[in-house]
């Protein structure tokens, strides 16, 4: 037991120093060796844990995916919120999760500029790794329809909406490098409170 703890440890360092080499050297030059070099390590001890640079950068993103999801359905279950406040909750959770990783961010922002700039396209990307979390929105708003907490809307464009904002406070942290999102969690509760059905 104490192995796998260790081991997993061991990762997690190895992630949290790969964060620091991609965001001083950017995604391009970051190196499966300077990311050795700089968790004190060899470059064969680092295969144990990672095949190479794309699988750490990878896993990180699940991690921090893995994290905000999870975040997603708790709130869902909970029976004690009614539809606005659920999607409201789990907005302003996942902006609180990209201030906290605000430098994954930034790397994965690196990553999807090189991208661009080799002429691949990086939407792709970034919609498989998002469909699951707008896929749940989407849901989230469909229920607080059917259970007549909310109004009919074009759920496609609400969640359209949604993620736009998200994507919006993601631009605010790592290019214009504000301290926070606050603001734009105004934006979003005063979004969803529009769509809360009025009684009478």
């Amino acid at each position: 037991m104490s192995i796998i703890v260790e081991h997993d440890k061991r990762r997690k360092e190895i992630l949290e120093k790969a964060l620091d080499v991609f965001m001083d050297e950017g995604f391009e030059d970051a190196t499966f060796q300077k990311i050795a070099d700089r968790c004190s390590i060899f470059r064969t001890t680092l295969y144990i844990y990672f095949k190479n640079k794309k699988e750490i950068f990878n896993y990180s993103i699940k991690q921090l995916l893995a994290e905000v999801e999870e975040d997603i359905l708790r709130i869902r279950n909970d029976t004690s919120l009614d539809s606005v406040n659920k999607i409201t909750q789990v907005l302003f959770n996942i902006i609180d999760r990209f201030e906290a990783n605000r430098r994954l961010l930034a790397v994965i922002l690196d990553y999807l500029l090189h991208l661009s700039r080799s002429g691949a396209n990086p939407e792709t990307r970034v919609r498989r790794r998002t469909v699951r979390l707008r896929h749940i929105l989407a849901s989230m708003i469909i229920e607080g329809v059917k259970a007549g907490e909310l109004t009919p809307v074009n759920i496609k464009a609400a969640d359209d909406l949604l993620y736009g904002l998200i994507e919006s406070a993601i631009f605010r942290l790592v290019i214009l490098k504000r301290d926070s999102a606050g603001d734009l969690k105004k934006a979003m509760e005063l979004a969803v409170k529009g769509w809360q059905l009025k009684d009478g």
